[in-house]
């Protein structure tokens, strides 16, 4: 084990006691939200100092058994201890090395889902709404709750945008390598002569913000415009003005929300995604100020990046970050997405460990 490791290692030994201590205090309750704190980074810790100390149980007991080696009537016995210690020192140390990526804070927070048409005319708005119901199924499969927040329709069918927020357990470690360019190459229903078209569409996977309030936004710098919803939806929804338009006049981020028949309630969730769509923001602004010395196996998440491709003729699906190719185009459109992203999940942790390691 590298020095750098153990002495991180040592380091949250001697935390976890401080944390303890705390813990044990009578009056650590007074202040819930400090509890709240402690307790959490205690169960984060705890994992990994339990593993350090089967790490260290194993080193001595590699350590005695080479002082067997000298007795011939041990020898046999302790070689076979270190051959079994070795082997459980390098499975120990993987482990540690798993415990140890830097979690992402996000990773159990709700998400909202930008589907957006692309190249492609007519068929790239098909193409929005299949991949809306390839997260949709995806999302069942989960045992996930979808709402849809906005949604333009295109006259051939499918959306030219559609914006759904998704909720459950670990929606955004599960979705969060999702953003970017979808390329989909297929022979139109309208296509006579056979040939194979190509068009696109993007993707933006955004974390929910805790709390409105996590984002910094100053009614001064908001317009808030009303009007009537267009498209389907009865007389009420036509006869008053519950649509709700936000547009931030800073970022020029513009968010509209015409789905529910309640001005009060799209107002409400067209703040909730203007606030994830100023966190991204954000995000991307610290992430570009930090010069990484290789980029990602996973990618930046760039709007702009072609990220995959779904190929009908073939019935392949390419994912081009980590040059993953599955001959089963049907099943992931269904939602079958496991293998996929467990694939982009493994990459994304490997290139983390390697990170640590060089650490």
């Amino acid at each position: 084990m590298k020095a750098s490791m153990k002495s991180k290692l040592e380091a949250l030994v001697k935390r976890i006691d401080v944390l303890n201590t705390e813990l044990s205090h009578e009056d650590v309750t007074k202040d819930m939200e400090r509890y709240k704190k402690i307790s959490k980074e205690h169960s984060d810790i705890t994992p990994i100092v339990e593993i350090y100390k089967k790490f260290q149980k194993i080193t001595l007991d590699i350590t005695d058994a080479k002082e067997l080696l000298s007795d011939p009537e041990m020898k046999v016995f302790a070689q076979e201890e270190i051959e079994k210690g070795e082997a459980g020192i390098e499975e120990v140390e993987t482990e540690l090395l798993k415990l140890l990526i830097p979690k992402d804070d996000d990773d159990e927070k709700n998400i909202f889902i930008e589907i957006r048409a692309g190249a492609g005319g007519d068929e790239s708005a098909l193409f929005v709404g299949d991949i809306y119901r390839m997260y949709t199924r995806y999302a069942e499969r989960m045992g996930w709750k979808i709402e849809i927040i906005s949604s333009n329709s295109s006259e051939a069918g499918g959306f030219k945008e559609v914006i759904m927020k998704v909720m459950g357990s670990g929606v955004y470690a599960k979705l969060k390598f999702e953003s970017g360019g979808h390329r989909v190459q297929r022979v139109p229903d309208t296509e006579t002569q056979g040939r194979i078209h190509t068009s696109a569409c993007t993707v933006a996977v955004l974390a929910e913000a805790d709390e409105i309030s996590d984002v910094d936004i100053n009614p001064a710098d908001i317009r808030i415009d009303t009007y009537r919803a267009s498209g389907a939806g009865g007389q009420h929804i036509n006869k008053t003005d519950s649509a709700v338009r936000i547009t931030h006049l800073p970022t020029g981020i513009v968010v509209e929300c015409q789905d529910d028949r309640s001005q009060h309630r799209n107002k409400a969730q067209a703040m909730s995604v203007l606030a994830a769509r100023i966190k991204d923001n954000q995000i991307k602004e610290q992430q570009n100020q930090i010069a990484s010395e290789r980029k990602s196996l996973i990618g930046s998440g760039d709007r702009s990046e072609r990220i995959r491709t779904y190929n009908f003729p073939q019935g392949r699906i390419t994912d081009h970050r980590i040059n993953l190719t599955l001959y089963k185009v049907d099943y992931i459109m269904d939602g079958d997405l496991t293998e996929l992203i467990e694939a982009l999940t493994a990459e994304h942790q490997a290139d983390l460990l390697a990170q640590i390691e060089k650490e």
